[in-house]
């Protein structure tokens, strides 16, 4: 278990549900229930489907990435969470990266995988970065981040509660904190609108079967 533990709150409208829902990272996790949507999608499919958020952050490399402009038209897997997270965060890319080695090349090159970091007073772009590539997805995934006051505009923009850092237990340690976040994955298609989100618990063969529909629709 990492040193840091990470909780987070999800309050987001579902199919089956407009209600607060919680997951906890180095905690249990609360599932959502979900049911199928008309192209047959996992996850928790969403009673009104938000159109693709609109935000400028910084990529690893240090460049202006404008979210909406540089994914508009594709399939996007978009996560908000931060490299600290022992579990839920990684877990997310790693399910993720699975899941794009099971489809075929040519729907695996038709994915953007974009994590926006939700602790941006650590996750510089090296950082970012080197997390990242850890999970070894078939494509390199996008890293985002910038000021907190950026960040934060980009989770208003996506319709998720603004993360909070908050003190860890003091056995933790001086300085060591926690984020509250938003934690499940948004998919969104190649009408710019979102299709569905994979909350804790969604598998990589759920994420592959979702994917090659999206890209095909």
């Amino acid at each position: 278990m990492d040193d840091v533990i990470c909780r987070s709150r999800l309050l987001f409208a579902v199919a089956t549900a407009a209600a607060a829902l919680a997951t906890a990272c180095g905690g249990g996790s609360a599932h959502l229930a979900t049911r199928d949507s008309q192209m047959q999608l996992h996850g928790a499919v969403p009673t009104q489907q938000q159109a693709r958020p609109q935000f400028t952050l910084l990529d690893t490399s240090g460049q202006t990435f404008d979210f909406g402009a540089r994914t508009r038209g594709h399939v996007t897997l978009l996560y908000a969470g931060y490299t600290h997270c022992p579990d839920e965060c990684p877990t997310a890319m790693a399910d993720i990266a699975t899941a794009l080695r099971q489809v075929p090349a040519d729907v695996a090159s038709a994915v953007d995988v974009v994590f926006v970091t939700t602790d941006p007073w650590r996750d510089n772009a090296g950082v970012l970065r080197r997390w990242l590539d850890k999970f070894h997805p078939p494509r390199p995934y996008v890293g985002l981040t910038g000021s907190s006051t950026q960040v934060a505009g980009a989770e208003v923009a996506m319709g998720m509660p603004v993360a909070k850092p908050e003190p860890a237990p003091k056995s933790y340690g001086s300085g060591r904190y926690s984020v509250t976040h938003f934690a499940a994955v948004m998919a969104f298609g190649r009408d710019d609108r979102l299709a569905t989100l994979y909350p804790s618990g969604s598998t990589p063969d759920e994420i592959a079967a979702d994917l090659q529909v999206l890209v095909k629709g």
